[in-house]
């Protein structure tokens, strides 16, 4: 049996490299969207880059009457060129980067536009933002994304569903961190009282710092990298921890802001300084009543139960839903592998996320609201 034309698509797709670094690539996936999504009737606004891929943002026609609905994905991926760039396919799983994070996402988004598109002739009040560089942490998208966001109602996201194809509804806030720990150097054998060991101020502020772990409140705090010292006859006089955090409410979050700063003022050994760097990266994406009320809307729509889930990792979505816009992710196809070599999509976990979709996007224009 015939694979559907879709995956022609994201076979086309998958085979060019789109590391977030490999600008030309990402920007071939890029053009390939402004020629599909100009076939819909969309416009298309690129927002240029020099060293990383253009953001793509196509708008239909805007009816000022009626909410606005984003549709959110990504370009890029996660492997250089020459290192995992193939497609296949067998009788249940397509194989490849981005297959399902998130090419496939982008299809699912593409093909339930395009027979909506075919059933009413135009497209309204329904725009798409393509960024280039969510997999490095969206350093540069996420501004444009804050600021386009203000325009929108709602927002759907089209990262990957859940095993049993959940919806997203809420993912954790992340921040990474940077301590520079300033101590005195000395000859640990003649003069090991005149100097500061920044190693060991270090290590003080290491225990503080995961002590600010709560599990029970999805809280947590990970020192992933140590660096300090000359060598083992000096004291040291400087030491680096590289720390992230993540956290499922924004009351966990002034926590551990507040926290981190009382650590990082707070000398263990006398003498030593300490600079903090880094910050937020992508605030929560926290559930509460108006998500809980769009998915009851769209099981009324659908007819059917939808299954939804809460996530730790992080992705464009919580930007959006910073930004005050009732957001929901997990829209693509189901897979696994993300990330790595082995990456894969359920083949039929696309029908049904075009289905849905398609359903959602057609109810959409025909009341204006997922209210209607």
């Amino acid at each position: 049996m015939a694979s559907p034309s879709y995956f022609t698509m994201l076979q086309k797709l998958v085979e060019i490299n789109s590391f977030t670094s490999n600008k030309s690539g990402v920007d071939a996936v890029g053009k390939i969207f402004d020629e599909y999504m100009q076939k819909l009737g969309y416009e298309s606004h690129i927002y240029k880059r020099e060293l990383i891929g253009d953001h793509h943002y196509y708008t239909s026609s805007y009816n000022p009457d009626k909410k606005r609905l984003l549709l959110l994905g990504h370009l890029d991926t996660v492997f250089p060129p020459g290192k995992f760039e193939s497609y296949k396919e067998d009788d249940k799983w397509v194989y490849g980067p981005g297959v399902c994070d998130m090419k496939g996402g982008n299809v699912v988004l593409y093909e339930a536009l395009a027979r909506v598109y075919m059933q009413k002739g135009a497209l309204e009040n329904i725009d798409v933002l393509l960024v280039s560089d969510e997999e490095t942490g969206s350093d540069d998208s996420k501004f444009v994304t804050q600021e386009l966001a203000k325009r929108y109602d709602y927002c759907f996201v089209y990262e990957a569903a859940g095993k049993n194809l959940e919806l997203v509804t809420g993912r954790k806030g992340v921040g990474t961190f940077f301590l520079d720990i300033e101590g005195k150097a000395a000859h640990a054998g003649n003069h090991y009282s005149d100097g500061i060991d920044a190693n060991l101020e270090a290590s003080y502020k290491l225990q503080e710092l995961v002590k600010l772990t709560n599990l029970e409140r999805s809280t947590t705090v990970n020192v992933g990298k140590i660096e300090g010292g000359i060598g083992a006859n000096t004291i040291s006089p400087f030491a680096h921890l590289t720390f992230e955090i993540r956290y499922a409410t924004l009351a966990e979050k002034e926590r551990l802001l507040k926290e981190i700063t009382r650590i990082k003022e707070h000398s263990y050994v006398t003498g030593s300084h300490a600079l903090l760097r880094g910050g937020i990266q992508r605030d929560v994406m926290q559930s509460n009543e108006a998500t809980q009320g769009l998915i009851k809307q769209i099981e009324r729509i659908t007819k059917e139960k939808i299954l939804t889930e809460e996530r730790g990792g992080v992705s464009d979505a919580n930007i959006v839903s910073s930004a005050g816009v009732v957001t929901i992710d997990g829209f693509g196809p189901y897979g696994d592998g993300d990330h790595t070599l082995k990456e894969r999509a359920l083949k039929s976990s696309f029908s049904q996320r075009i289905a849905l979709s398609e359903v959602l996007f057609s109810y959409f224009m025909a009341k204006g609201d997922f209210y209607g």
